[in-house]
C-alpha cells in the first residue's frame, strides 16, 4: 500500500494540473451555457430570419418546449466555445514533446481547422436553406399548409450544421497524424474505399434524409480526403530520410 502511495504521489503535480484545466473548461462551458440559454430567443429569431420562410408557420407544441429548446441552445453554445479551449489544453499537454517544426505545424493547422469548420457549417446551412425553401414551396403547390415544430426545425439545423462543420476537420487531424509519424499516406490510399464508405454512412445520419442531399453533403468530404492525400503525398519525415540515406 505504501508503494502505491509513493507512486501516486509522483503524479500529484500532473493530476493537479489536469484538475485546473478541467475546472477552467467547466467555467467556460457554464458561462457560455448561461449566455446561450438567455439569448436563445434572439438566436432563434436570427436563424429564422436567415432562412426567410415566409410561407411557413413555426410553432411550439407544448408549454415548455421553448424552455427545452433554450436549454439545447445553451448546450450547443457551451460546446462551441469549449472546443478552442480544449484544443489549447491539448496543445499545452503535448507541447513539451513537440519539436520546433511540429509546434509551427500545430499553429498553421489551427486556423485552417477553424476555416474548414466555418466552410462546412456554412455549406450545410446553404443546403438546408435551399432544401427547406423548396419543400415549403412544393407543399403549398399541393395545397399543404406548412406548420413546422420549432424544436425539430431548430435542432435539425443546428445539429446538422455543427456535425458537418466538425466532419470538415478530418483533413487537419489526418495531416497532423501524418506529420507526427502516426499515420502514412500509403495507408490512406489503401483504405480509401473504406474511408469514402464511412463518409457516406456518417453523412447519411444528417438531415435532410434523402439520397440527393446525402450525395451533396458527402461530395466535398470525399474531395477533402483526396486533397489530404495529395497535399501530404510528397511529405517524408526527417527521420525517414536519415534512415534511407544511412542504408
Amino acid at each position: 500500500m505504501e508503494t502505491f502511495k509513493e507512486k501516486f504521489s509522483g503524479y500529484s503535480e500532473y493530476f493537479e494540473h489536469m484538475r485546473k484545466k478541467l475546472f477552467s473548461t467547466a467555467i467556460f462551458f457554464a458561462v457560455s451555457f448561461v449566455c446561450g440559454f438567455f439569448e436563445a430567443g434572439n438566436i432563434l429569431k436570427g436563424i429564422i430570419s436567415i432562412f426567410n420562410l415566409g410561407d411557413v408557420s413555426i410553432v411550439t407544441t407544448s408549454p415548455f418546449q421553448f424552455l427545452d429548446l433554450s436549454t439545447k441552445v445553451g448546450l450547443y453554445s457551451g460546446i462551441i466555445v469549449c472546443i478552442p479551449v480544449v484544443i489549447y489544453h491539448i496543445y499545452d499537454f503535448i507541447k513539451d514533446g513537440l519539436n520546433k517544426d511540429e509546434k509551427k505545424l500545430f499553429f498553421i493547422l489551427l486556423p485552417s481547422g477553424f476555416t474548414l469548420f466555418l466552410i462546412g457549417f456554412s455549406y450545410c446551412v446553404g443546403i438546408l436553406f435551399f432544401y427547406l425553401n423548396s419543400i415549403s414551396t412544393i407543399n403549398l403547390a399541393f395545397g399543404i399548409k406548412n406548420v413546422w415544430d420549432i424544436s425539430s426545425f431548430m435542432s435539425q439545423i443546428i445539429i446538422a450544421s455543427l456535425c458537418l462543420g466538425l466532419f470538415f476537420q478530418f483533413p487537419i487531424v489526418l495531416t497532423f497524424l501524418i506529420r507526427m509519424g502516426l499515420l502514412s499516406v500509403d495507408f490512406l490510399r489503401d483504405k480509401r474505399f473504406y474511408a469514402i464508405a464511412m463518409i457516406f454512412i456518417f453523412v447519411g445520419f444528417l438531415p435532410p434524409p434523402d439520397i440527393f442531399s446525402t450525395l451533396i453533403e458527402a461530395l466535398p468530404l470525399v474531395l477533402l480526403y483526396q486533397l489530404t492525400i495529395w497535399i501530404n503525398s510528397s511529405y517524408r519525415r526527417t527521420s525517414d530520410i536519415i534512415d534511407v540515406n544511412h542504408d
